[in-house]
């Protein structure tokens, strides 16, 4: 998830958070540091041949500080042009910076150190043109034409100090797929953030999600972006989000997304590359930021988004039309105080939010060096219902649901005089910043009588389940199928389970199941349609999909699964060039939706 949204930035810069794959695996040294600056010129826009990724020649570069270094030589990466000299004060503060990060706030706990946050397939890559893939097993389905793109963290230049993946600049991870063959795409998301630090050879912003722990920290490393915008080292009003969270498709346009700022529009070439096209403001209406995971009616075509914040209003909700034109923000001044609001749910009457124990924990933060989100165990959590066209909150209705934290809603629709949501429980709340491989997320059935405002409760699953999805056809309606990834612990994701939430009556709910093997992770599965447009379709007709990484032999690939069938059956299996990291939310655009971009 990203940072507390556009009022936060106010108070000290932020970046994206995302509660997904985090941290707690094991140590390791740096094995071999190589430093090398990419080609001037662009790679060519012919279709690629060779299942190796190009090699750019190798030259000399600047002092280890102002590039980004190899962890455990898990990869290369560079600055995409030579940087300019450093002014003088360039020079001072990131002397101070190395200042706070050596001896003031050392990375010192497991959480924000980033040899354990970015060990093994976490480490991050440097951008891959698009490059062929080769087909190991099967054959990709005719339906899969069009990109598969997931987005996830991966820090331009290692970190100086204090990292959690949670800060880490987003890069997208495509599999553009045409007449069955599979072109990978590796690109960052060319934020103002990533560019400005680009342009400079070396990091500007600060890690506000490791960085701001304690009052010491807070109080250093504020004052030195502060001093960096004064003497016009960057302009926090041109966003300095992540877009490292998750992708959107809505108004014929497709976008990166992070809460922290406004979304990043892309496209796609014919050849496969991604382009960032720039910051989306929709026309001016849309100034401050959104949600990574806004909700799209497949009927309508309409979006459905809201923003949080540490400042009144707490949330507030809003919606694009079919053509991405964006309506007014009804703010939602009943919720009385800032809650770590990731993700929520529509029907086709109702939006549904959930007011949970996470949010800003100022005192902690202060007196115990804590995140600056953090649980309030005194709190009652809430389940939020306003009807989805609502001008104002006057219809906005509370109910209090105590134990239920969620991080990641699946769906949600109306029965008769109710509302019935699914939804991955966090039983361990305390542990979801700093220690996620102690979380367990149980997925539940909640069913909201509006009549009575009886809130009941059932599990589907006792495995520990997150990053779930299902048909998106079925969005806002009743669905009967849902496909989570499986934690081992989290944010190690060791396969993919199916789940029937149409029948819970104590009973395990796993129909199918797909582990990935011994050694091999993978990320969110995502379900595609076999045929989209046949209304007569069984609603699990398709095929989930992922990226896999197997550990030992150090590879990567996408993996297509058959949804329908009992084992998950591997359809295709298609090796990557080279390895693709852990991520977080991923999209496919079908070839008809990429031509309108």
């Amino acid at each position: 998830m990203d940072a507390f949204s556009s009022s936060f930035l106010s108070t000290f810069p932020t970046q994206n958070l995302s509660l997904s794959p985090a941290i707690a695996t094991p140590k390791f040294s740096i094995s071999s540091v190589r430093i090398e600056e990419r080609p001037s010129s662009p790679p060519p826009a012919s279709k690629p041949t060779s299942t190796k990724a190009p090699q750019p020649p190798k030259t000399p570069s600047p002092p280890l500080t102002t590039k980004a270094r190899d962890y455990n030589n898990a990869s290369t990466f560079s600055a995409a042009k030579k940087p300019t000299d450093p002014t003088l004060p360039a020079v001072i503060f990131n002397a101070l910076d190395d200042i706070i990060n050596n001896f003031i706030d050392p990375p010192l706990r497991p959480s924000v150190d980033p040899k354990h946050v970015l060990s093994n397939n976490f480490a991050p890559v440097d951008e891959l043109p698009p490059t062929e893939c080769e087909i190991i097993q099967g054959s990709l389905p005719p339906c899969l034409d069009g990109a598969y793109i997931r987005n996830g963290p991966n820090p331009q230049y290692l970190p100086r100090g204090p990292y959690h993946l949670f800060d880490g600049d987003g890069m997208l991870h495509s599999v553009r797929i045409s007449r069955g063959r599979a072109v990978l795409c590796s690109r960052y998301v060319k934020t103002y953030k990533y560019t400005i630090e680009r342009d400079a050879g070396y990091p500007i912003l600060p890690n506000v999600f490791s960085g701001f722990n304690g009052l010491t920290a807070s109080a250093t490393r504020g004052a030195l972006s502060a001093a960096r915008v004064f003497t016009g080292q960057y302009n926090p009003a041109n966003g300095i989000g992540l877009a490292n969270t998750s992708l959107a498709f809505f108004g014929n346009q497709l976008y990166a997304l992070g809460e922290s700022d406004l979304p990043y529009s892309l496209r796609l070439t014919s050849n496969g590359d991604i382009q960032t096209l720039g910051r989306h403001d929709f026309d001016g209406k849309l100034f401050m930021s959104m949600t990574a995971h806004p909700k799209i009616d497949p009927e309508t075509g309409e979006a459905f988004a809201f923003r949080y914040g540490p400042l009144p209003p707490f949330l507030t909700y809003f919606r694009f039309d079919a053509n991405g034109k964006k309506q007014p923000d009804v703010p939602i001044f009943s919720m009385v105080t800032p809650s770590f609001l990731h993700d929520f749910a529509i029907t086709k009457k109702y939006a549904i939010f959930v007011d949970i124990q996470i949010g800003m924990n100022p005192i902690d933060m202060i007196t115990k060096g804590a995140s600056p989100v953090g649980l309030d165990p005194s709190k009652v959590p809430r389940i939020g219902v306003i009807p989805r066209y609502a001008k104002d909150e006057t219809e906005m209705r509370w109910f209090d649901v105590p134990g239920f934290n969620i991080i990641h809603a699946i769906n949600a629709w109306d029965e008769e005089d109710a509302i019935v949501m699914v939804a991955p429980n966090i039983l361990s709340a305390e542990h979801t910043m700093e220690r996620m491989d102690l979380i367990h997320a149980s997925v539940e059935k909640v069913r909201i009588d509006l009549k009575t405002g009886i809130v009941s409760r059932q599990p589907i699953s006792t495995r520990n389940l997150d990053f779930a999805v299902f048909n998106a056809a079925y969005v806002g309606k009743k669905n009967k199928y849902v496909y989570a990834a499986v934690g081992d612990p989290m944010p190690k994701i060791s396969g993919v389970v199916k789940l029937d939430v149409s029948n819970v009556e104590h009973k395990e709910c796993i129909v199918a199941s797909r582990m990935f093997g011994p050694g091999c992770y993978g990320g969110e599965p995502f379900f595609v349609a076999r045929e989209p447009k046949n209304l007569e379709a069984d609603e699990d007709d398709g095929y989930l999909v992922t990226y896999v990484h197997d550990e030992k032999a150090g590879e990567s690939s996408f993996l297509v699964m058959d949804a329908k069938s009992p084992r998950l059956d591997i359809v295709a299996d298609v090796r990557l060039p080279r390895r693709v990291p852990y991520g977080f939310h991923g999209l496919f655009v079908k070839e008809s939706d990429l031509n309108k971009l």
